[in-house]
Order: C-alpha cells, then sequence, then structure tokens
C-alpha cells in the first residue's frame, strides 16, 4: 500500500521515529475509506493501486440494502464514514451518514445493519460518530444541530439529546476530554455527554470561535493528542486543545493548507496527509475524482467517481 511502501520517504521527511512507531494493530488501518456520491457507496481502496479504476483497487465497498437489513431511506450523497472497533455493536463497525437523510452502522466487514434511522432529508446530515457505549453522535448542517442517539438501546433507537449548532459539520469523540467535539459555521464546541445511554444529554462545556468561517470537517490529528484536524471554507488547520490556538505549523501546510478542503487526516504511522477538495469539472461543487495525499506526494483518480470526504481507515478515535 502507498502509506506502506513511502514509509522510508517519510522517515527521511519526519525522523527515524516514523520508522520507528509501533505497527498499527488494526489490519484496515492502511487503506482508504471513501464516500463516492456517484455509486452512492462507501468505498475503500489500496493506497498502492496507481489507479482507483483499475483491478484490486477497490477492497471493499457497500450501501445499504435490504439484504443486508436496511432500508435505504435518505442514501442519497453519503456524506461520511469511518471505522470503529469495542463498542457494543461488536467487532469493527461502519458508522456513515448521508446527505439525503441516512445515519447508520453496519458491521465490518459483513456490512449487517446495526443501527440506522432517517432524518429528514432537509437538515443534510454531513457527519456520524459512534460513542464506546454504542450511542451514535451525528452533525446535520441545514437542520443547524448536533444531536446523540440511543443507538445502544436498539437497532432502531430513536431518542437523543440535541444542541443546536449553526452549520453543523463534524463530530468526534474524544475519550482523553471525555467530550463530544463538534464543529459548526463559526465555532467548534467540546460538548460534556451526561445522563444515562437510554437517555443521553449534550451540556456545553466549551466554545471556540473558528479563525475563518466554514467549519467542515474535524477528525483526531493522529501522533499528537492535544490537537484535531478542523478545515473551514479556506483553510486547514490543527486545533490545539490545550491553548485553544488554531496553528498551522504542521508538515506538509505548505501544500495541505489550502481552501475547499472537505476531508483531512494524517497517516497513523507514517504521518503521511490525506486530503478531498473539489475540482472543477465534477458533477457538483462539493466533489472530486481524485484524492491527495501529501508527504510522498501522489493523486489517486477514479474516473468518473465524485468522492466527498476520503480518510484512512483506521478504528482509533485518537
Amino acid at each position: 500500500m502507498l502509506a506502506r511502501f513511502t514509509g522510508v520517504v517519510l522517515g527521511a521527511v519526519l525522523g527515524a521515529s516514523a520508522l520507528a512507531a509501533p505497527a498499527v494493530a488494526d489490519a484496515a488501518s492502511l487503506d482508504v475509506v471513501t464516500t463516492e456520491q456517484a455509486s452512492k457507496k462507501i468505498m475503500v481502496f489500496d493506497p498502492a493501486v496507481a489507479s482507483w479504476g483499475g483491478s484490486g483497487a477497490t477492497k471493499w465497498s457497500w450501501s445499504p440494502t435490504s439484504a443486508n437489513g436496511f432500508s435505504a431511506t435518505g442514501w442519497s450523497n453519503p456524506s461520511d464514514a469511518r471505522l470503529r472497533a469495542n463498542t457494543p455493536h461488536g467487532g469493527q463497525v461502519l458508522v456513515t451518514a448521508a446527505s439525503g437523510g441516512f445515519l447508520g452502522v453496519a458491521s465490518f466487514p459483513s456490512g449487517k445493519r446495526k443501527w440506522s434511522v432517517a432524518v429528514p432529508g432537509a437538515d443534510n446530515p454531513h457527519a456520524a460518530e459512534v460513542l464506546p457505549n454504542g450511542n451514535v453522535a451525528a452533525a446535520a448542517s441545514h437542520g443547524g444541530w448536533i444531536r446523540l442517539y440511543a443507538a445502544s438501546q436498539g437497532a432502531s433507537a430513536t431518542k437523543h439529546a440535541q444542541y443546536n449548532l449553526p452549520g453543523g459539520h463534524g463530530v468526534l469523540w474524544d475519550p482523553q476530554g471525555n467530550v463530544l467535539w463538534a464543529l459548526g459555521d463559526n465555532h467548534l464546541v467540546a460538548l460534556k455527554v451526561g445522563g444515562t445511554a437510554a437517555s443521553p444529554t449534550l451540556t456545553e462545556a466549551r466554545k471556540v470561535a473558528l479563525p475563518t468561517k466554514g467549519g467542515h470537517d474535524l477528525q483526531p490529528v493522529y501522533g499528537d493528542k492535544d490537537r484535531l484536524w478542523v478545515t473551514t471554507g479556506s483553510k486547514a488547520y490543527q486545533f490545539s486543545k490545550s491553548s485553544g490556538a488554531f496553528k498551522t505549523d504542521y508538515a506538509h501546510a505548505g501544500a495541505a493548507n489550502r481552501s475547499g478542503v472537505k476531508a483531512v487526516g494524517n497517516h497513523p504511522q507514517t504521518g503521511q496527509l490525506i486530503e478531498a477538495k473539489p475540482k472543477a469539472g465534477c458533477r457538483t461543487t462539493w466533489c472530486t475524482d481524485t484524492i491527495d495525499f501529501f508527504g510522498a506526494d501522489a493523486k489517486r483518480t477514479r474516473s468518473g467517481a465524485e468522492f466527498y470526504k476520503a480518510r484512512f481507515w483506521y478504528s482509533a478515535y485518537q
């Protein structure tokens, strides 16, 4: 895979510590998961394959069907996908959101339904996260909300807590701070989870104004538990939880700190960056057929694809 065979190159860039990092326990960690809106699928690719339209590039693909226990209600423009493990849902799971109104959790790799709900498509869900207790957080941009569903209570559980956040775009569980981070148009917020698993609550614990408008993606900075990736309409930052500062002093910022980034993250072993940024000529203003890598720079293209998000397929929260 790209991230594996570029280890020597990145070792020269990042120093010997990059090569000395312990092996990642998650067998799927070196692949890349994407939300591919043309086919309406979650697709996992091998980044070592030069063309993602070629033979052997696709490692796994999924969409909600009656065969895997789901209703496809709301499944249009898939907007988020991430891997999690060791929750009450069992083993490894995909947690996903679609802008048409779908929120769900599926077992990986079987793809079987663990939990799902449909919300109004007008709310435009953008992100989903599963907490260690099995409950599911979600963000909706047009609905202007962050919700925490009691998904631990059953496959169709709809009870939820809600925090209003204009332009809700991102959610991320932080086991170090024991908070749910949420990203909106103008603010990054830390929410304290209270109540019970069956009846959760959300309380604002911290609210930080974004330095530029249009918060979009929110992800962990692997290798630095003090930092979070935060993208806005014009920048790609790392937020320091301890200082409250939004920083652009990270490796490869010269290329990666740019406008319009829909997804950002770093490889947990090598530090290589991955980004999805809209490309002229794609069907919508938010999609691309090409995913960019920085640090052992590379591009991976699938002709006709409409990628929205792309992440390293890795289950750790931080």
